[in-house]
């Protein structure tokens, strides 16, 4: 559980290296994993809460053969952040622009897969990312 105040992010950074570390992940796929969390994390104190707050922020974590299965929940007010995108990446900077939340677009990208849900005062995202 991390607080949601951007300090936290060292934090993060640094609980998603010791579970890389343990779980025999390389530095790569480490990288991905590291930008995808902090990401969701950034965007919900500066999005989900609107500023630095002690709300907790929970992150989970566990490698399922070739994949890291990621978790990450939130009690800011419910948001999908997955339901705004299209299907396929727009092609320029300027349509990124419109639609905003260029980190969500990119945490899809890099996800496998992804499932939002609102459960029990809690913002809930899954993913799978690859580690390959």
């Amino acid at each position: 559980m991390f607080p949601a105040r951007l300090q936290g992010l060292r934090a993060i950074r640094s609980f998603v290296e010791r579970f890389c570390e343990a779980a025999g992940i390389s530095r790569e796929p480490c990288l991905r994993l590291n930008l995808v969390i902090e990401e969701l994390f950034t965007n919900t104190v500066r999005h989900g809460h609107g500023k630095e707050s002690d709300a907790p922020v929970w992150v989970t974590l566990a490698r399922v053969s070739d994949a890291v299965g990621v978790v990450y929940e939130d009690t800011a007010p419910p948001f999908n952040p997955y339901a705004r995108l299209p299907d396929v990446a727009p092609a320029s900077t300027l349509e990124l622009r419109k639609l905003g939340g260029l980190g969500v677009l990119l945490t899809r990208e890099l996800a496998a897969s992804r499932d939002y849900g609102y459960i029990f005062g809690r913002n809930r995202i899954r993913l799978s990312l690859m580690l390959r």
